[in-house]
């Protein structure tokens, strides 16, 4: 079996690696071009393309795979198997033709449910119980392609958007190496989607984190786990933003969202539209990230102060 693996991040990396442990041939690696990265502007390059390179596999680095000259360079590694994980590009019919056993995906969620961008944060912003991975089959659509194969994952109450994609990120892997065998044997139907079914998970942008006081406090808590680490959830104090790295519900009704009501030992409360928001773990701009108990000895937060 000779297989092209086309991704970008450390969720794609983790099955590249499986699947180069499980002893499959992988001819070529296809992952967007290195990014300036940081403050200092320093160029680094995608995680799978640092799992190929201490491999030793040839990587193609396409700003756009649908120009001509792209698929050229594709047509120069023949496979069995093109297999895609966050890639972040959409693939042409071309190249969705080229292998002969075609192209599959490793999807972060249980299609038809949350196609596109952000399947893992948002199975969390909306307080899902499970979540999973789906190994499908693409077509030009986005994550439109029939289902192979699906692997569900209970969602904890203390799960963040960054450990559940780990959990995620280990699920696919094993999925996509389960599922490698029994497609070149032709052992899985593929089931279509059933459309009137499907969600989409739209990207996250970083105007997404700033927290809306007038909405219910278990809202808000699913924000501060499903938006960590990026863009994380945050407010703002006498005009400096405060990050909230962790939060729990208190139960009871308060007046003026955004309110602080409680600031000791326990945490800080704010007031939020129905219930409110116990801070735990917090970070003033400028600041270390810290427990709300050691930020408020060197930080002076009152009763009646306002967050926002």
């Amino acid at each position: 079996m000779r297989i092209v693996f086309m991704g970008t991040p450390d969720f794609a990396a983790e099955a590249l690696e499986a699947v180069i442990a499980a002893g499959y041939e992988v001819a070529a690696v296809v992952t967007q071009p290195d990014r300036q990265k940081g403050r200092g502007k320093s160029i680094a390059m995608s995680p799978v393309k640092e799992c190929a390179l201490r491999h030793g596999i040839d990587v193609l680095q396409p700003v756009r795979l649908r120009q001509p000259e792209a698929i050229e360079e594709l047509r120069a590694y023949p496979a069995d198997l093109f297999i895609v994980a966050a890639f972040g590009q959409i693939l042409p019919k071309e190249v969705l033709d080229m292998p002969r056993l075609g192209c599959v995906n490793i999807h972060a969620s249980l299609l038809p449910a949350y196609r596109g961008a952000a399947p893992i944060q948002w199975a969390i912003l909306d307080g899902l119980k499970e979540t999973g991975v789906t190994i499908m089959k693409m077509d030009v659509g986005l994550d439109t392609g029939d289902i192979l194969m699906s692997e569900k994952i209970v969602i904890a109450d203390d799960d963040t958007g960054e450990s559940l994609f780990n959990r995620l990120s280990r699920l696919g892997a094993q999925a996509i190496v389960k599922a490698i065998p029994l497609i070149e044997q032709g052992k899985l139907k593929p089931v279509k989607q059933d459309d009137s079914k499907s969600s989409y998970a739209k990207m996250l942008t970083k105007e997404m984190g700033e927290i809306d006081w007038n909405k219910d406090a278990v809202i808000l808590e699913r924000y501060v786990r499903g938006l960590n680490s990026w863009p994380g959830a945050y407010t703002y104090k006498d005009g400096k933003q405060l990050k909230i790295w962790k939060a729990d519900v208190v139960e009871g009704q308060y007046k003026d969202p955004g309110t602080i009501i409680e600031a000791d030992k326990k945490g800080l409360v704010v007031a939020c539209k129905c219930g409110a928001l116990r801070i735990t773990e917090l970070q003033l701009e400028g600041k270390k990230r810290m427990e709300t108990s050691a930020f408020l000895l060197g930080y002076k937060m009152d009763p009646g102060d306002r967050l926002g």
